[in-house]
């Protein structure tokens, strides 16, 4: 079976779901299904490994989803990972980036899941803020819901191991 076969397989659930975005959709990729699971974590790293793009400086990854992508590419690519907050905790350090600084480097933005980008492009805004550059983002599934688009309008590549449609051709066959 192939590795979209098995995504698929582990992810894809059918019901009544509301998305980030506030769409609803009958049927979701959750996404912790995968990336609970060590075997088919590491297989999804390895094949998100050769669409880091060049020149990247550090792997920025989102909460919460992002977070063990970003984590098993740093140990895959010898990249620093640096993990972002939605918002900045009211304690500590108080940062909306964790991992050490950001000022300076090329990040590249890994998500699970993209449907709109509005996360991406939020976080991205946070990181341009700390004088991050943010060009490319990548993540496992785009549900093709007008992300990469969004995300262009900001600069943005968005890089994707899957798409929605894909997945579906592939648990077809």
């Amino acid at each position: 079976m192939s590795l979209a076969a098995r995504v698929y397989a582990a992810s894809h659930v059918t019901g009544t779901f509301v998305l980030r975005s506030g769409r609803r959709a009958d049927q979701y990729f959750d996404k912790y299904r995968f990336e609970s699971d060590p075997a088919l974590l590491a297989e999804i790293t390895e094949a998100l490994v050769p669409l880091v793009p060049e020149g990247t400086e550090g792997l920025a990854g989102l909460e919460l989803g992002g977070v063990p992508l970003a984590t098993m590419l740093s140990a895959a690519t010898g990249l620093p990972a640096f993990f972002v907050r939605k918002e900045p905790k009211k304690y500590g350090t108080e940062r909306v980036c964790e991992g050490g600084e950001v000022a300076g480097r090329r990040l590249l933005i890994v998500e699970d899941v993209v449907t709109t980008g509005g996360q991406i492009v939020l976080s991205a805004q946070d990181l341009r803020a700390e004088r991050a550059f943010v060009d490319h983002a990548l993540c496992v599934i785009d549900r093709e819901g007008g992300g990469t688009g969004v995300l262009s309008a900001e600069g943005i590549v968005l890089h994707s191991l899957f798409t929605m449609r894909a997945l579906e051709e592939e648990a077809e066959a």
